[in-house]
C-alpha cells in the first residue's frame, strides 16, 4: 500500500489543491480516468469557447448587411477551426503532465480508480491511502433513456471536438448550454440544426423575458422544439430518425439529421469512484453531500465542483478548490458563499446574469425591477440597433442589488460590473449612480438599466 498526505479525485479544479499541498511539503497523489486538466480544459469550456468564436464572427458579418456591408460568400475552413480548437487544449495536457512528472512527492494516476475502503483507493492494481481527501471528480453526460440510443452513434461534448467534417443536418437533444452552444455554432457555419428541448422554453431557470428573446433570435436560423421529448431513435445508411413527441398533446413528429448531439444534463461520477466504501453519502441523483464547509459527512474528505450538482461552472469549482483547501489545513473554518454566481451562455445573442431572478427573488422578498436597452444607448445603434437588454432586480426596501442579467453584445463581459457590486461593501447601487462610464460605450446600458424602478 502506498501512502500519501493528501488524495485528489479529479485534475480540474483539483489540480489547484494538489499544486498548493506539493508546495507545502506534502505528498500527493492525484487520480483522474480522463486526461489531465479535467473536463473544462479538455472536454468543456475552453475547447468549446474556442470553436464558438468563429460562429460569432460568422453572425456579425451576416448582421453587417443592416450596417451597409456586405461580404462576399464566407469560406468556412473548418479543418482549420477544429485543429485550432483541440490546439487550445493539447499543448497545455502535455505541459501539465510534463510538469508533473518533474515534481517530487506528486504522482498522477491517470487510471480509473474506486474506493475499497475507509480513504482507500485501488488504482492501476494497486492499494493507495491518504490522510486528507479531496473529491473534485466533475460529471459526465447523462444518456437519456430513449428506446434505441445503443445502437445510435451520437455526439457528446467528449467526441465532438474529433469531429472532422461539417454535417449537412445535426438534431441536438436537449436545450441548455452545452446544447444551445453547439446549435449555434452549427447553425452559423451552415448546417441544418434542430434542437428538441423537453421543457416548455430554452434556459427554464431563466426569466422568461430573456427566453422569449434568445428564442425568437435563434429560431431566424435554426429549428426550436419546446415541450417536446424524443421517445424513440434510429440509424439508418448514416442517418438518425427520431420520434418527437409533444409532452402536452402526445403529439408525435418524425425527425431525422446526418448527426446527433445528447445534450440533456449532467450527471455524478460517484458511481464510478464507489465513494459509499469510504463512507461518503451521495443525495438521491448521486450528487456527493456536503456541508456549508464543503465536508462530506466522512471527517476529513471534502468535494467541491461537480462532483457536488450544485453550480457546474469552472470559476465555482475554482472557488470551492480554494474553501475547501483552506478548510483542511486552516485552524478556522470558512463556509461557502454562493450569493452571487455569475454565469453566461455563448449563445448569439450572448446572455450573462448574476444572482436571482425576479420569480425566485419574490419568495422572500418586495422586488423593484428596471430594464435598459442596447439599441436607446448611442453605442447600440451604432452597432445596428441591437436588440437586447440589461434588467436590474432590487430590494424594493433598502435597495440592494439581488441580481442581474443581460442579452446582448458583450453581456459576458458587462455583467461583471454588476458582479463585483454585489460582492462589493453592501451591495446597494449608490455607486453605480455615481460612477462614471464611457460615452458612447456598450456599458451605458448598465446606466440605462438605473432608471425608474418598478415594484413586480
Amino acid at each position: 500500500m502506498e501512502e500519501y498526505d493528501v488524495l485528489v479525485v479529479g485534475s480540474g479544479a483539483g489540480m489547484n489543491i494538489a499544486s498548493q499541498a506539493v508546495e507545502h511539503g506534502l505528498k500527493v497523489a492525484m487520480v483522474d480516468k480522463d486526461p489531465i486538466g479535467g473536463t473544462c480544459m479538455n472536454r468543456g469550456c475552453v475547447p468549446s469557447k474556442t470553436m464558438i468564436y468563429p460562429a460569432d464572427l460568422i453572425q456579425e458579418a451576416k448582421e453587417a448587411e443592416n450596417l451597409g456591408v456586405e461580404f462576399s460568400e464566407l469560406d468556412i475552413d473548418f479543418d482549420k477551426i477544429m485543429e485550432r480548437t483541440r490546439e487550445s487544449y493539447l499543448p497545455a495536457r502535455k505541459q501539465m503532465k510534463e510538469s508533473i512528472e518533474e515534481t517530487e512527492n506528486f504522482h498522477f494516476y491517470n487510471e480509473r480508480a474506486r474506493f475499497i475502503d475507509e480513504y482507500t483507493m485501488e488504482v492501476s492494481g494497486k492499494t493507495i491511502k491518504a490522510d486528507k481527501i479531496f473529491l473534485f471528480s466533475g460529471s459526465r453526460s447523462e444518456i437519456p433513456s430513449i428506446d434505441g440510443i445503443d445502437e445510435v452513434d451520437y455526439l457528446t461534448n467528449r467526441n465532438i471536438f474529433d469531429m472532422s467534417e461539417i454535417p449537412e443536418s445535426l438534431m441536438v437533444i436537449g436545450g441548455g448550454y452545452i446544447g444551445i452552444e453547439f446549435a449555434h455554432f452549427f447553425s452559423a457555419i451552415g448546417t441544418e440544426v434542430t434542437v428538441v428541448e423537453l421543457k416548455n422554453r430554452l434556459f427554464s431557470n431563466l426569466d422568461s423575458d430573456i427566453t422569449e428573446l434568445l428564442e425568437k433570435k435563434l429560431s431566424s436560423r435554426m429549428n426550436i422544439l419546446t415541450g417536446h421529448e424524443v421517445t424513440e431513435i434510429r440509424q439508418k445508411d448514416g442517418k438518425k430518425f427520431a420520434i418527437a413527441e409533444n409532452s402536452e398533446t402526445g403529439e408525435e413528429r418524425e425527425l431525422n439529421a446526418e448527426s446527433t448531439l445528447i445534450a440533456v444534463g449532467r450527471r455524478s461520477n460517484a458511481d464510478l469512484l464507489e465513494v459509499e466504501k469510504t463512507g461518503v453519502e451521495t443525495d438521491e441523483k448521486g450528487w456527493i453531500k456536503v456541508d456549508d464547509y464543503l465536508e462530506t459527512d466522512k471527517e476529513n474528505i471534502w468535494a467541491g465542483g461537480d462532483a457536488t450538482g450544485q453550480y457546474m461552472f469552472r470559476h465555482v469549482a475554482n472557488y470551492d478548490a480554494s474553501i475547501a483547501l483552506h478548510n483542511a489545513f486552516s485552524d478556522h473554518r470558512k463556509g461557502v458563499d454562493y450569493h452571487a454566481v455569475p454565469y453566461a451562455v455563448f449563445t448569439h445573442p450572448q446572455i450573462a446574469g448574476v444572482g436571482l431572478g425576479i420569480e425566485e427573488a419574490k419568495k422572500e422578498r418586495e422586488v423593484a425591477v428596471a430594464k435598459g436597452r442596447y439599441k436607446d444607448t448611442a453605442r447600440g445603434y451604432a452597432m445596428g440597433n441591437v436588440e437586447g437588454f440589461c434588467k436590474i432586480i432590487i430590494d424594493a426596501k433598502d435597495r440592494t442589488l439581488l441580481g442581474a442579467h443581460i442579452i446582448g453584445p458583450q453581456a459576458s463581459v458587462l455583467i461583471h460590473e454588476l458582479v463585483n457590486l454585489m460582492y462589493a461593501a453592501d451591495g446597494k447601487l449608490d455607486s453605480l449612480y455615481d460612477s462614471l462610464h464611457i460615452h458612447p460605450s456598450l456599458s451605458e446600458v448598465i446606466t440605462w438599466s438605473l432608471g425608474d424602478f418598478e415594484k413586480v
